[in-house]
């Protein structure tokens, strides 16, 4: 199989929308060529409370192996435990340019309003470049907001091959399919995320199920009763899409199901499809999290791992580029 890297922030507590759009993909397609990372220096990019910072690292890597990542199949670390990934970094940024990095949307997007941005939260795309091609990675999964930085990616890689000699693998962006992406519960217009949705719009992997039907049952709804996929009901189609996400059914049918009933029906039966989904993960999550010292065992045989081969290619790098150290 294709050489694969992903990673996800450890910046706040994942929800359903990380579970279905990543996490329970990678979940599902294993292999020993699959490279997955906590990437916590990225989440340094913004200020962060330091004891916070490690509970969440620890506590996003535990949901990642209670969703059925096997340490023993692929290579789960924490990314400031493998050195190599700064180091490359710096390298890359001296070959990177500042017209790349200013195109960068989400640097924009991400800084729009404030008065001083951290330096780290510019060059960051270039640190996610380091992250992919340290593990001569083939494909990468990212959701359309990210093919930018894969793309940068490609073009930093195909420059240092070009000055320095072949290092580096180019690899390519894989999406998702259409309707991985849960929406806000409360505001249907927006991507449910950890930093910008409303409490109230996020299910949470580690909310009880007590509050997760809660939550579904006061998502908002569209005008009319009818209950269908449609870009005038974007509420409906977002509850639509999440009841189909857990349960591998079409939105189109399970609209079909609820003929001539309300949303009431469909909010009970959706909160009772969401914990039972989730419900082998949440009670999964539970034992790892009890025990923190073997979850830290692990996660350190991971970076073992992940070392061996991010060290080939930085000596590489590091050798093609001239440095003597």
């Amino acid at each position: 199989m294709a050489r694969r890297f992903s990673g996800m922030q450890p910046s706040g507590e994942p929800h359903l929308g990380n579970y279905v759009g990543a996490i329970a993909r990678w979940a599902q397609d294993q292999s020993p060529d699959h490279v997955y990372c906590v990437v916590d220096l990225h989440a340094i990019t913004v200020p962060q409370d330091p004891a916070a910072l490690r509970a969440q690292t620890l506590e996003l890597a535990a949901w990642l192996y209670a969703a059925g990542l096997d340490p023993d199949v692929v290579t789960l670390f924490v990314q400031s435990a493998v050195h190599e990934h700064a180091e490359l970094g710096w390298i890359l940024q001296c070959v990177a340019t500042m017209g790349e990095l200013n195109r960068m949307t989400q640097f924009k997007d991400k800084s729009a309003g404030r008065g001083s941005v951290l330096v780290g939260l510019y060059t960051y795309p270039v640190l996610q470049a380091a992250d992919i091609l340290l593990y001569q990675t083939e494909e990468v999964p990212v959701g359309e907001d990210q093919r930018q930085h894969v793309e940068l990616t490609r073009d930093v890689a195909q420059r240092f091959n070009s000055r320095f000699g072949e290092t580096f693998v180019l690899p390519k962006a894989t999406l998702p399919p259409v309707g991985a992406r849960i929406m806000d519960l409360q505001q249907p217009d927006r991507k449910m995320s950890k930093s910008t949705s409303t409490p109230a719009g996020v299910i949470l992997l580690g909310d009880d199920e007590a509050t997760t039907r809660r939550k579904i049952m006061r998502a908002v709804t569209d005008s009319g009763s009818e209950v269908r996929p449609g870009p005038d009901k974007p509420a409906v189609t977002n509850l639509l899409d999440v009841f189909a996400a857990v349960t591998g059914r079409s939105p189109v049918d399970i609209a079909a199901d609820y003929d001539g009933r309300g949303y009431g029906d469909l909010k009970r039966d959706l909160a009772e499809a969401v914990n039972a989904h989730l419900r082998p993960t949440r009670t999964r999550y539970a034992e790892i999290a009890a025990d923190p010292g073997a979850l830290r065992e692990q996660l350190r045989k991971g970076a073992g791992r992940a070392q061996s081969v991010a060290a080939e290619t930085l000596d590489r790098a590091r050798r093609n580029v001239g440095l003597a150290g």
